[in-house]
């Protein structure tokens, strides 16, 4: 029997995070007109990881992946290949943010939180997407019944929500 992503209790809260943090950026735009194309940016990212949170198309990816690999015949190498892929998008990550720092003009500096969560999110599906044995070890890791993935998935899309309400001046 084939599932959907992610049927648990905190896997649907999760969608619904991203989908309410996502209507969170669309108020946004509409009040914050020096930043509307970023925050509808924003709402159309997280819109669109919280229906792959369901699909699972990450899951897709890695088997597509898989596939090729062993077309090509480096199936046995992909461990390394893997690591290099996931510092490699770890190293674009923090790039990036180091980029948009000097471009972030006193109307983007109350944006900044929501890059971060923005860039944070894209960068841990991506690398859960990656499949790399060691890295799905560790998001499985568990205290108390919470998993290491649901927190980190949970933080970037927190960080963009806070930085959302804050534009709104909504109170947390």
């Amino acid at each position: 029997m084939v599932g959907i992503g992610d049927p648990s209790l905190i896997g649907w809260l999760t969608v619904l995070a991203y989908l309410l943090t996502a209507i969170l950026c669309l108020l946004c735009s509409t009040k914050d007109r020096a930043n509307r194309i970023i925050w509808r940016i924003f709402a159309l990212i997280l819109l669109g990881l919280g229906i792959n949170k369901q699909l699972d198309l990450q899951s897709w990816f890695t088997l597509f992946g898989k596939q090729v690999a062993i077309t090509q015949g480096w199936y046995h190498e992909r461990r390394i290949i893997q690591k290099q892929f996931i510092v490699g998008l770890i190293a674009l990550s923090f790039s990036s943010l180091m980029f948009l720092f000097p471009l972030i003009t006193s109307q983007w500096k109350r944006l900044t939180l929501a890059w971060v969560g923005i860039i944070f999110l894209i960068t841990f599906i991506i690398i859960r997407a990656a499949s790399f044995h060691k890295v799905d070890h560790l998001l499985g890791f568990s205290m108390m019944g919470l998993r290491l993935n649901w927190l980190l998935e949970l933080s970037g899309i927190s960080s963009v929500a806070v930085s959302a309400c804050k534009s709104l001046k909504i109170k947390l």
